[in-house]
C-alpha cells in the first residue's frame, strides 16, 4: 500500500467517526472544491477549506460518510468512492432515501493534500477522470 493511500485512508477513518476537525493532512495552500451538488464552490488555503466545509456540514444533522472503494490514480491522486448519510436540518431530507453515490478526489504532493475535490455525483467524477465504474 502506498503512502498516499495510507494518508487518504487515515483521513477517511476520522471522517467515518464524525471527526471533521483534523486538517494536518492539508497543504497550507490547499485548493478545496465542491464540484457539483447543492453548494458548489471553490476555496483556497486551510481557512478557506474550513469555511467551505463547515458551511456544508451546518446544513446536515448526523452527517456520515462511508468509503466504498479506493483507487490510486496517476499523478499522485487517490479517488475515494463514498456514500454520505444524514438528514437536512432545514428540509428534513434524508440522504438514506436517495442513497447518493459520491466521490472525493485527493491530489497529494510530498505527503500533503494539495487539492481536494468533492463530488455529489460520482458519475461526474468518473467522467471527469475518464474512468469507468468497475462495479461500484
Amino acid at each position: 500500500m502506498s503512502a498516499n493511500l495510507d494518508l487518504v485512508r487515515a483521513i477517511l477513518a476520522r471522517w467515518e467517526r464524525g471527526d471533521w476537525s483534523w486538517v494536518g493532512w492539508a497543504s497550507p495552500e490547499i485548493e478545496f472544491l465542491f464540484a457539483d451538488g447543492p453548494t458548489p464552490g471553490h476555496w483556497t488555503g486551510v481557512p478557506g477549506m474550513r469555511e467551505g466545509f463547515l458551511d456544508f456540514l451546518r446544513a446536515w444533522e448526523h452527517l456520515g460518510v462511508e468509503p466504498t472503494a479506493y483507487r490510486e490514480l496517476k499523478g499522485e491522486r487517490v479517488l475515494v468512492l463514498v456514500q454520505f448519510s444524514g438528514r437536512g436540518k432545514t428540509s428534513g431530507f434524508d440522504l438514506a432515501q436517495m442513497q447518493p453515490k459520491n466521490a472525493a478526489l485527493f491530489h497529494i504532493v510530498d505527503g500533503e493534500v494539495t487539492k481536494l475535490v468533492l463530488y455529489w455525483d460520482r458519475d461526474r467524477a468518473l467522467a471527469d477522470l475518464g474512468l469507468t465504474p468497475e462495479g461500484d
